[in-house]
């Protein structure tokens, strides 16, 4: 049995998908974009935060048949409010294997994924083809900007990008929007063009970068350094971008 490091499960989740829902938080990523906000998502192993009333452990192992029964109590509530469970981290996809294995043991929950796709061919299938729907996070399709602010080869996401063309699930496009980097309107045609006929798609969401999200570096003992001017307000096609807690649609 597959076992797996979870730093939060949040209930009662009503922006991770449809409905009310429960959202696993999983520890481990790949990427280190320079304005992730849950910097204690990107380390596979547990982690002690170190704030002004305490500490606070940031990774709990669970078995898959742990975690199953868990999200199986809230199945009557979540499945009443039109909700479900929603797998996110991190890179949920870093433990591929032991969310597919829980996935296995739920009973009639609605299942999201919502994933940065930067992840193998094998562990995007592997759970991609188990769940109802999936949240695919964009930063920036130029392959330059993606290696200097996430650290990765976008050919990675791209490549899984392309794959829904074959699984046909409903999925939705986010586009984070930071300042002078993703929110360009370059990137905004790129992303429109390449997505817009893929089977599935339901609508691409461009979501405000907050000035907050630096705020847990220092409870690691680590500094932010997001290394683009955060004073400035995104923009959408040229004007600045009121920094709402509300998705904005691009197609």
């Amino acid at each position: 049995m597959k076992t797996g490091i979870i730093f939060d499960i949040k209930e009662f989740a009503v922006h991770d998908g449809p409905g009310i829902r429960t959202t696993v938080f999983l520890k481990g990523c790949s990427l280190r974009c320079s304005w992730c906000h849950n910097p204690e998502g990107l380390s596979p192993e547990p982690q002690i935060l170190h704030g002004p009333f305490g500490e606070r452990l940031a990774g709990t192992q669970y078995t898959s048949s742990e975690l199953a029964g868990l999200l199986n109590r809230q199945a009557g509530i979540l499945s009443e409010n039109e909700g479900g469970v929603t797998f996110s981290g991190g890179e949920p996809l870093f433990q591929s294997e032991f969310i597919a294995e829980t996935i296995d043991q739920l009973e009639g929950l609605h299942i999201l994924l919502d994933t940065s796709g930067y992840a193998s061919a094998t562990n995007f299938n592997r759970v991609a083809s188990r769940v109802d729907m999936l949240y695919l996070d964009i930063k920036s399709l130029d392959p330059e900007t993606f290696k200097k602010y996430c650290g990765g080869d976008v050919q990675v996401v791209l490549k899984n990008l392309m794959r829904l063309h074959d699984l046909k699930i409903p999925f939705v496009i986010r586009v984070p929007l930071i300042p002078g980097v993703t929110d360009t309107l370059q990137n905004m045609i790129s992303i429109a063009q390449t997505v817009h006929d893929i089977p599935g798609l339901i609508r691409v969401d461009l979501l405000p970068y907050h000035r907050l999200a630096g705020a847990k570096y220092p409870l690691l003992g680590l500094e932010y350094q997001p290394g683009f001017d955060e004073s400035r307000a995104p923009q959408v096609f040229g004007e600045p971008f009121d920094a709402l807690n509300i998705p904005w649609r691009l197609v």
